[in-house]
């Protein structure tokens, strides 16, 4: 005699299109929740007060006009990467490679700035490094995509790879260019004449690479939005088998989606040298291709949305730099607090993006709904 079945005692189901107003409570109350958190674990492990701590935080970020500078700085190269890897992400082809992409960008305009910084006039210096870094980053995500498309290989491991091969390539030529001999380093490049600097417009030196990611920021949105590419890639990171049957062609779609994302990439790594650092070393993309990830997941690949995550990465970052010097604890702690807030802000997708139901619950639920009928 067959069994009856049970309905469990929980279930998941996913949940349509949730409103933006929901979503904007949502993240918010993790948000509060993630403070709440926060302010315990202060407490017990330091016995500082929590609201002193917080309030160190906001200093840290806006407590000065170059505070306030540096941060909207970090913002525009940390949202420059996501901007870039957003396409990648949206096609589904796991682009883990924007470490490396930066670097050889970097790599390409040091390499200008060195070797014929003396032969050009400046404007045409910034001109020659520009595209000769957004060559080096469209290269270095075109050699994964041909791969891919060819041979349907691991996009995620090959990209991680190239990671490691590119900081290896700076390795070296830090070592061939260090100056003076046996430092190690580079230093600052024609820090006397300035040649390939960007220019420093309003006052600050950051200005102009804000404005340049504002404009790819503008950019990148009206092309995955509005273009035929754009349509392309969702196709495909739908299903590659629909998009085959549509016609698209998948494999031209991989290589034209990450020469673009490694061709920004090479742009933000030419204004990390050109306009920021004015070196090159293996650390000068400071993490922007692993945390652009987490950037352009969080904002669901939404340009725009990109612009919020990256706020809110970079002023957690200045401000658990400030409560560290401040009170005299080590970095570690203050990447706890900003690994609570990430997970609290993680965590609410779920409950975004899924909906439980309880047994009794969902039965009091149909009892309403029949005698309702």
């Amino acid at each position: 005699m067959a069994q009856s079945s049970k309905t469990p005692l929980v279930r998941i189901s996913k949940r349509p299109d949730v409103p933006v107003q929901t979503k904007i409570i949502v993240y918010a109350a993790a948000i509060l929740l993630a403070l709440v958190v926060c302010g315990i674990v202060t407490t017990f492990l330091t016995g500082l007060n929590p609201v002193a701590v917080y309030t160190t935080m906001i200093g840290g970020a806006f407590g000065s006009t170059r505070r306030v500078w540096v941060m909207l700085q970090d913002l525009a190269m940390l949202l420059c990467v996501s901007l870039a890897l957003a396409p990648a992400f949206r096609m589904k082809f796991w682009n883990l490679g924007g470490e490396g992409q930066v670097l050889m960008g970097c790599f390409a305009c040091a390499s200008c700035m060195l070797l014929i910084g003396d032969k050009l006039p400046s404007a045409a210096l910034i001109l020659v490094s520009l595209v000769a870094s957004v060559a080096a980053g469209a290269l270095w995500g075109l050699v994964p995509a041909l791969f891919k498309a060819r041979f349907n290989t691991n996009e995620t491991l090959f990209t991680l790879m190239m990671n490691y091969v590119a900081t290896q390539i700076v390795a070296y030529f830090v070592i061939v260019w260090e100056n003076p001999k046996g430092s190690g380093k580079i230093g600052m490049i024609n820090q006397s004449t300035q040649a390939g600097w960007l220019p420093t417009i309003g006052g600050s030196k950051f200005l102009l690479n804000i404005i340049v990611v504002a404009v790819i920021t503008v950019l990148m949105y009206i092309y995955m939005r509005y273009s035929k590419h754009g349509y392309e890639l969702a196709v495909v990171g739908e299903s590659v088998d629909t998009a085959r049957y549509a016609g698209i062609n998948t494999g031209r779609v991989i290589v034209r989606t990450m020469l673009l994302s490694g061709a920004v990439c090479g742009i933000a790594g030419f204004l990390l040298v050109a306009g920021t650092n004015h070196t090159l070393t293996t650390t000068v993309s400071g993490g922007l291709g692993f945390t652009g990830v987490m950037v352009a997941w969080l904002a669901k690949f939404n340009p725009f949305g990109m612009i919020a995550s990256s706020f809110l990465i970079v002023f957690m970052e200045c401000g658990a730099g400030e409560i560290s010097t401040a009170f005299s604890l080590n970095q570690s702690f203050s990447d706890i607090l900003t690994g609570i807030i990430l997970f609290f802000i993680i965590g609410s997708e779920f409950f975004i993006t899924y909906q439980v139901h309880f047994r009794g619950r969902d039965k009091a639920a149909r009892e309403v709904a029949q005698k309702e009928a």
